[in-house]
């Protein structure tokens, strides 16, 4: 993807202000061993752009002073109520360094499992994005995940996802394959809570 920056000179809480009243978004561009650079964007350009998913998890050229540098988008900053990109982070890239990047999952298939076709199963997937390194030639726009053998009783984890070549999954903490997808059968074969036995009838007091 891409798109047009402009080095920004003036900076500071009231320059930011201004610049957002004007219409554009301040930003920054960091990394690839070269200083970082205060940046301005056009916000309706900005808005529309980050609606894509591939604007998250793609590698992007941005023309800045005539010049095209290759960055990932690595932050962003929104208004808590407005429709308003406060602020927005970029991150240099070169083809030789390895990113860190979360890249969305495309869940395909489920409608066609033996879990939903034959035992009514609900299907639901729990995450939307998996953490990868890999050097950016090798990133995925996305990651599909075929569901069509999913089975009533079953569970779908991370290892049974068939990762792009030299992609590599970044999982944190103790949970090395994590569940992606809730596997529930229908609510007529839940176990039903057990009832409360009914209270013995209340003895007659003596006259």
């Amino acid at each position: 993807m891409n798109f047009v920056a402009t080095e920004r000179a003036k900076q500071g809480t009231g320059a930011s202000r201004r610049l957002r009243n004007s219409g554009n978004t301040p930003g920054i561009v960091y990394g690839g061993g070269v200083e970082s650079l205060a940046i301005e964007t056009n916000h309706n350009d900005l808005w529309h752009a980050l609606k894509k998913e591939s604007f998250h998890s793609s590698i992007l050229d941005m023309e800045i002073n005539g010049q095209t540098t290759k960055v990932v988008l690595r932050d962003v900053q929104f208004h808590p109520f407005k429709q308003l990109v406060l602020h927005v982070d970029f991150q240099r890239v070169d083809a030789t360094t390895k990113l860190h990047l979360n890249v969305p999952l495309h869940f395909e298939g489920a409608d066609k499992s033996p879990a939903v076709t034959q035992d009514k199963c609900v299907v639901t997937p729990l995450v939307t994005t998996l953490p990868v390194v890999c050097v950016p030639s090798d990133l995925p726009e996305f990651i599909t995940v075929d569901l069509s053998n999913l089975q009533k009783g079953s569970s779908f984890t991370l290892k049974q996802v068939q990762l792009p070549k030299n992609v590599v999954a970044h999982i944190r903490g103790t949970q090395l394959n994590p569940t992606l997808v809730s596997i529930v059968p229908p609510a007529d074969e839940m176990v039903a809570p057990v009832e409360a036995a009914p209270a013995a009838p209340a003895k007659k007091g003596k006259k």
